[in-house]
């Protein structure tokens, strides 16, 4: 049995732990809870985050002892982890980089074709057993905006264009074929479709407001699968009120799970789903392969894929 201690962050009840039997005998596995992890994190040389919502690790950090060489989570945005002690460390970061990018991208793209289609109300007039004909826009010869150029942003990007839209990719920096922050509110004031796609950083947070949603055409949809705080979300609620915007959908939030009491459940012209454009059938598997590949990695001394620009926020190289 190997020396070295994997940690594992679990997620609660129904979600499964991660499946690591490759690691039997060449770890010892230890399980913690938000409850458990400040006096578990000591004993750790790995921390796998398989609970990927918590705030446990950012307020478990900065505690006494010492704390893992590699930190894993699993998923794409770190913003849940990271705190200035973790930040400052000597700490090595990687994330799920890969695993969601094209699931994602399907998502957004089924979200295009239903918010274009009118799939919603057709759903509506089913259940009202209502025959009501209408017409519903063309999709190919639209233009969208996709902001975030990681590898989620360029695969929505590639999928969107698939189906004959135009697409304007946003990132941090401008580049061939890539437009920087400056290019950012002339293009959505000319764009069909509104992708947010960004990391959480100080940069981005709230960064879709009342201002970003008054450049917009009153015919134009905003989709975010990012991080909920990058929208402010009673901006979003008034300007689909008020029909600044022709619709939006919402699959990530400021709080999580949404409150029944939220107003963005009855916002006319908003759909509304729980955190669920990443999770195909299979995808837990996949983030548990993930992770026993970096770990073969980590063990035999060789440079990790994945690995996180602790100040930015992300995986650079995009």
């Amino acid at each position: 049995m190997s020396d070295t201690t994997v940690l594992v962050l679990d997620a609660p009840p129904p979600a499964p732990p991660p499946r690591l039997g490759e690691l039997t005998g060449r770890a010892r596995i230890l399980h913690a809870d938000a409850a458990t992890l400040a006096e578990r994190l000591p004993l750790a040389d790995a921390l796998l985050v398989w609970d990927f919502s918590s705030d446990a690790v950012r307020r478990a950090w900065p505690g006494e002892g010492p704390r893992p060489r590699w930190v894993h989570t699993a998923s794409a945005g770190v913003d849940h982890l990271m705190c200035p002690e973790l930040a400052a460390s000597d700490t090595v970061v990687t994330n799920a980089r890969g695993v969601f990018d094209q699931p994602i991208a399907e998502y957004v793209a089924a979200l295009v074709l239903a918010l274009g289609k009118d799939l919603p109300r057709t759903l509506e007039l089913q259940r009202e057993r209502t025959w009501r004909h209408r017409e519903s826009h063309r999709i190919a010869g639209t233009r969208a905006c996709v902001v975030g150029s990681g590898p989620i942003g360029r695969a929505i990007a590639r999928t969107l264009e698939a189906l004959g839209i135009t697409t304007a990719l946003v990132g941090r920096t401008a580049r061939p074929g890539l437009h920087g922050p400056g290019d950012l509110d002339p293009l959505l004031a000319r764009a069909d479709w509104v992708v947010c796609a960004a990391p959480l950083t100080d940069d981005t947070r709230g960064m879709f407001d009342a201002r970003r949603f008054g450049l917009m055409q009153p015919s134009a949809r905003f989709i975010n699968i990012g991080r909920g705080p990058l929208v402010v979300e009673d901006d979003l609620v008034d300007a689909l009120s008020k029909r600044w915007i022709a619709g939006a959908a919402l699959d990530v939030f400021e709080r999580e799970p949404l409150p029944a009491d939220s107003p963005l459940w009855t916002t006319p012209g908003l759909l509304v789903s729980p955190h669920m454009s990443g999770d195909t059938i299979g995808w837990r598997d996949e983030l548990g392969r993930q992770f026993v590949e970096l770990y073969e990695a980590w063990e035999a001394g060789r440079p990790l894929t994945n690995v996180v620009d602790k100040e930015r926020g992300y995986v650079p190289g995009h």
